[in-house]
């Protein structure tokens, strides 16, 4: 093949649904595959320690069921990375019977569907450790202790484009991934089809968040990639959107600290030297990439622990002393909760939006708060029960504040909601680590199988 395109309609599948006029316009231009990541850890560790989805399952179902009614109608592969927002074995599981349900109730004549599982038990990264090959920290992070390990509720492994490739040499037509990087759904396809290394990753790395790197900014919308031997083009399928240079470009440094280097399982694809054109009004033309395979092969893990379970409460400030002294109506709330409860055991958060909320301590307006606040507590304990409590005493007792020079008696605060309300477990990163393996597919476990309604009715 002379080039290959890829259409991606969604840069997170299911956490918001893909447009599908756009879809349909990448669908009129006949790609040799339709591919999405469906996860990522923007999301925080809670979906993946509590193994959970961050998006509503309507959503998900939604745009598989338009992606694959696509792929099927036209005969063009599938690929979906990432199940489920964190590429759990449950989530794998959860495509895989969308998947199947769908065959069904479509009546769609039999294919291969293909999946590969990412979890890692425990005692394998323990394994690992005893024998000698240190689990590596990234970031910053130091390496893993047993310690860290015991307090991890789950781990997946991110794949790269191995188990993607095993599968579409077994001839399958639909792919769901577990926990993947993102520009390996896409580089595989195009390493199957024998396109370089260095142009493929740049492939997955300017589709992985669809519209993303288009102008102007309109999520969900679906993008072209189309590969040859020298380079790699993007066009927007969106009428209203163009891929620039700067949009481009702009996306290829986008959620990195080094704005030209994406890793990846097994090297480096380096952007440094990269030159975007402006080849037609929608596309943009990249020439220029590397790829440095890695010296020894590393899997980047990821594992969330449990910290306990959280309630959340509201209040409002309008009240200018009141807000002029939020810091000190804060601090009395924690002197109640701690004559309450001691000092450990627990952990209570405070947000006060309106003053610093979304950026804590680096935000530069902080002593310029707003005329109203809204403080939103977290407090998180062993048991629910704890928890509850714990969460209505941070509350209330912003209510209950003594202030200086303060007369009245009906407080200087409101609540949204008189009680407070249960949100999910409180989790934290426990795992941002690599491990070494011998053999890329160690930890991806591969599995196909016919489905369609010949299949079932044959059954």
């Amino acid at each position: 093949m002379d080039s290959l395109k890829i259409i991606c309609p969604n840069g997170h599948l299911g956490f918001a649904p893909l447009k599908v006029d756009s879809f349909r316009l990448g669908v009129a231009a006949n790609p040799d595959f339709i591919a999405a990541d469906s996860g990522s850890d923007d999301i925080g560790p809670v979906p993946l320690g509590n193994d959970t989805c961050a998006s509503p399952r309507a959503w998900q179902e939604h745009d598989l069921e338009v992606m694959l009614l696509a792929a099927r109608e036209t005969g063009k592969p599938m690929i979906i990375g990432s199940a489920g927002d964190t590429g759990t074995n449950s989530r794998v599981d959860m495509y895989v019977e969308i998947i199947r349900e769908l065959a069904k109730k479509h009546d769609l004549a039999p294919f291969k569907l293909g999946w590969f599982y990412s979890e890692v038990d425990k005692e394998k990264v323990r394994a690992k450790m005893r024998s000698g090959s240190p689990i590596r920290g990234l970031d910053a992070r130091p390496d893993l202790d047993e310690a860290e390990l015991d307090a991890t509720s789950r781990i997946v492994a991110m794949a790269g484009v191995h188990p993607f490739m095993k599968l579409l040499e077994d001839g399958c037509d639909v792919i769901i991934g577990g926990r993947s990087s993102d520009s390996a759904i896409f580089a595989a396809a195009a390493l199957s089809k024998g396109y370089p290394e260095a142009e493929s990753y740049y492939l997955g790395k300017v589709l992985e968040c669809a519209s993303f790197c288009a102008e102007p900014y309109g999520a969900k919308e679906t993008v072209m990639g189309t590969i040859t031997r020298d380079w790699v083009e993007v066009t927007a399928m969106n009428p209203a959107q163009r891929c620039t240079i700067a949009s481009v470009a702009g996306h290829a440094m986008y959620e990195r600290s080094n704005p030209f280097h994406e890793y990846v399982a097994g090297g480096l694809l380096d952007m440094t030297n990269c030159h975007y054109e402006q080849v037609a009004e929608k596309t943009t033309r990249v020439t220029g990439m590397t790829f440095v395979p890695a010296e020894e092969f590393r899997v980047k893990l990821e594992g969330s622990g449990k910290l306990g379970e959280r309630f959340v409460g509201m209040a409002g400030i309008r009240d200018p002393y009141t807000v002029a002294h939020v810091d000190e109506v804060i601090e009395w709330a924690r002197t109640q909760v701690r004559e309450r409860f001691g000092d450990s055991g627990y952990e209570l958060h405070y947000n006060v939006f309106g003053r610093n909320g979304i950026m804590g301590d680096m935000e530069p307006l902080k002593d310029k708060p707003a005329h109203e606040l809204l403080i939103v507590v977290q407090g998180v304990a062993p048991t629910r029960e704890m928890a509850e409590e714990l969460t209505m005493t941070g509350t209330r007792q912003l209510f209950y504040a003594r202030l200086p020079d303060v007369k009245g008696t009906a407080g200087g605060v409101s609540f949204v909601f008189d009680e407070v309300m249960p949100a999910s477990p409180g989790y934290r990163w426990t795992l941002n680590h690599t491990m070494a393996v011998d053999d890329p597919l160690e930890l991806f476990p591969t599995h196909s199988e016919i489905v369609g309604v010949q299949v079932l009715e044959n059954a």
